[in-house]
């Protein structure tokens, strides 16, 4: 099967969507599908991988780790002339990469799958450049049905997404189909992050964030959280991983809070290297209430770190109270009270590392790959069944021979 991935940015763009894709691509073609993704800019970038189908992209601004985003409103002709030669066509950003699938791929009877990563009435404003600032609930609710109806198969990475999304007027059918993670390298991790490289002693509890540093994720509540604890538990350590546009404020925060020797900031980190963090780690944070599918808390869980998160979609869908973790209300005592329990009580923390290293096991990346490409097939064969016009087999044609 030969497989478009369509986003508005790849790499060198750190992102959950960019591993999405990455890792996807990577367990499809291992299996003997071809796998094309679909960009813009960055013609200087200095592939490692086959099959990424750049086109010309204006510059729009940076992003977090100063990579420089570029758009355009169409794919340059030998993109065009190849996409209308995939079998199915997978959108991982609606608006700019979604327009353009149906603009090219329709014609052409190329069914055109839709995975809504992100809460986007949430996050519109972080997602800048990417998209104009004016996006509200209002153009939401406008475009996401109707674009979500002019799919083929319309995908939410967990329940709690689908719901936002019904909520915003979808009314197309919407299959729940969780993010994969490879979990083997984190589950064996040869030698953990030294402890004393980052400050911290043996006998320190360390809880780890990972993720961008901006608004959204509510890093200051987590502060408040963690001095409050701190003030009874000195031993506590709080580690945060990643980069944003907060990063500075939050490290003044902690300095006038007098953290300083108990909170770390690193900075962003290799993907490749966030498994030997996790790993000396004793449990994960996150107090964003803006998460569609959070694969930092599945990593973790694969890693056997119990979470501490906030009640809500995305987070509540994936953190079972009580077993992998605890949850509780935007409130800063009942947050920080469980938050104690995952600190003081070791046999705790124990029984529910266990259990989060076998909840990880249904989100590993050679089981839902093999789910998506069963999604693959089936929409392929219904669109097969529904007979191609003489004129799409003729476009097809013609796009291939066309120089």
């Amino acid at each position: 099967m030969r497989i478009g991935m369509l986003a508005d940015v790849y790499k060198p763009y750190i992102s959950g969507v960019t591993n999405f894709i990455d890792l996807n691509k990577k367990y499809l073609e291992a299996a003997g599908h071809e796998v094309f993704v679909f960009t813009f800019g960055h013609d200087d970038y200095e592939e490692v991988e086959e099959n990424v189908i750049r086109s010309a992209g204006l510059p729009i601004g940076k992003n977090i780790t100063t990579v420089e985003v570029q758009l355009n409103l169409r794919y340059d002709q030998r993109a065009r002339r190849l996409l209308r030669t995939m079998d199915i066509a997978h959108v991982h950003h609606p608006f700019i990469s979604g327009t353009l699938a149906l603009r090219y791929c329709k014609p052409f009877n190329i069914p055109v799958v839709f995975t809504n990563h992100t809460r986007y009435d949430l996050t519109y404003q972080t997602y800048l450049p990417l998209l104009p600032e004016a996006i509200g609930d209002t153009l939401l609710h406008a475009f996401l049905p109707s674009f979500c109806k002019s799919c083929d198969l319309v995908i939410a990475p967990s329940e709690g997404m689908r719901g936002i999304m019904q909520d915003f007027g979808v009314t197309t059918p919407i299959d729940v189909l969780p993010n994969g993670v490879d979990i083997a390298p984190i589950k064996n991790v040869d030698e953990p992050m030294s402890r004393a490289k980052l400050g911290f002693a043996a006998n320190d509890i360390v809880m780890v964030f990972v993720g961008r540093l901006g608004p959204e994720k509510d890093i200051p509540f987590m502060l408040r959280a963690f001095g409050g604890l701190h003030e009874a538990y000195p031993n506590v350590r709080l580690l945060l991983i990643g980069q944003g546009p907060d990063k500075e404020n939050l490290e003044d925060r902690v300095q006038h809070m007098g953290l300083s020797d108990s909170v770390c900031f690193t900075g962003p980190i290799p993907y490749k290297d966030i498994p030997r963090y996790l790993a000396m780690s004793d449990l994960f944070i996150i107090t964003s209430t803006g998460e569609g599918h959070p694969l930092t808390i599945i990593e973790a869980m694969a890693a056997g770190l119990p979470t501490m998160g906030v009640r809500t979609s995305g987070v509540s869908d994936t953190v079972v109270e009580g077993e992998t973790g605890f949850l509780a209300n935007k409130d800063l005592a009942a947050f920080t009270a469980k938050l104690g329990r995952l600190v003081t009580e070791s046999d705790l923390r124990s029984r529910m590392s266990q259990a989060a290293k076998a909840a990880a096991e249904d989100y590993a990346i050679e089981r839902t790959s093999q789910l998506l490409l069963e999604h693959y097939e089936d929409v392929v064969s219904q669109k097969k069944g529904q007979g191609v016009r003489f004129g799409d087999r003729a476009r097809r044609f013609f796009a291939q021979i066309r120089p």
